[in-house]
């Protein structure tokens, strides 16, 4: 197993182990897409280790079963619930709203929901699907929520954290990266495509992010992670339930299962070794290769603005 020198992790290691021994009491933590795979083991992990946990979900009742489950298990946890549709930016607004109305601290943001392979659709907002709600809704709930990140990272005097959960499939997207022109084109959609670009949107945001934070003299960090791959819910458009059943069967040994695929995201969110460290791809519990659009500073500024655009 490939290790980052200085950390004791691996691939195989689970969110458990990557978190053994941090107090995360003082904390809180808002983790999108928070009901199944490896939000929701994100979500148990950091109540397990303190973390007051704000789930933003689609679905506020799988939320409360996920919710009991937390507390069953740990009874002194602090999670709540909040209804989060990434996709509407509507949506976002009020949950941001709410959340800052709510007046409680926010030291950790991580940016996990995503959809996989869905046929052409557009959002409420006519925005091609995939990159809507992976991308832009991220994009709009982080903006909205600086000014609580800051407030916080300056009154704990404490290290703020956003973690946004990307893929190695970032590298797949279309010929030059974000198609800023094509975006709802529907006639050269490329399901696979689309959702590759935007993870490499993933990539970007966090990295032009850091660039800001570094130049503004922020103490948040921003840092993207691939988790693994793993066969959750996610792949519902792309993977047929019978072919899902067969890859876990039989190249299992391939796949990481939910409590390894949340590790590297809890590990970023929550260990020391991680401070200081923004702008970072992380992937096994280290920082690794981003492909070579991910790496791209003009590329990132340019779809900053285009954001920026699509979400006034």
């Amino acid at each position: 197993m490939s290790r980052r020198k200085g950390s004791s992790f691996s691939s195989a290691s689970t969110a458990e182990q990557v978190t053994e021994g941090i107090d995360g009491t003082a904390l809180t933590a808002i983790v999108t897409g928070a009901t199944s795979g490896i939000g929701a083991e994100t979500a148990r992990v950091l109540a397990m280790r303190g973390v007051h946990v704000i789930m933003g979900v689609r679905n506020l009742v799988t939320a409360k079963d996920v919710k009991e489950e937390i507390l069953e298990e740990y009874p002194s946890a602090k999670v709540d619930a909040m209804e989060l549709d990434l996709s509407s930016m509507a949506s976002v607004r009020k949950f941001a709203s709410d959340f800052i109305s709510s007046g409680l601290p926010l030291n950790i943001l991580i940016n996990n929901a995503g959809i996989f392979g869905t046929p052409f659709m557009l959002s409420q907002d006519n925005i091609e699907l995939q990159f809507a709600t992976n991308h832009v809704g991220h994009f709009l709930l982080t903006n909205l929520l600086l000014d609580t990140m800051k407030k916080t990272t300056h009154e704990s005097k404490r290290e703020g954290r956003i973690v946004i959960v990307t893929s190695c499939a970032h590298r797949l997207s279309y010929r030059g990266g974000i198609r800023f022109d094509k975006i709802n084109d529907e006639s050269s959609y490329r399901k696979f495509c689309a959702y590759a670009q935007s993870k490499l949107a993933n990539v970007l945001h966090a990295n032009e992010l850091a660039r800001r934070f570094k130049e503004e003299e922020v103490d948040i960090t921003v840092n993207s992670v691939h988790p693994g791959t793993i066969i959750t819910n996610i792949d519902r458009y792309y993977v047929n339930p019978g072919l899902a059943a067969v890859l876990k069967k039989f190249i299992s040994f391939a796949f990481k299962n939910a409590e390894q695929g949340a590790s590297t995201t809890c590990y970023v969110a929550l260990h020391p070794e991680v401070k200081g460290l923004s702008g970072e791809y992380f992937a096994d519990n280290k920082i690794a290769k981003v492909g070579s659009r991910g790496r791209d500073i003009e590329l990132a500024k340019k779809l900053w603005d285009f954001s920026m655009n699509l979400i006034k």
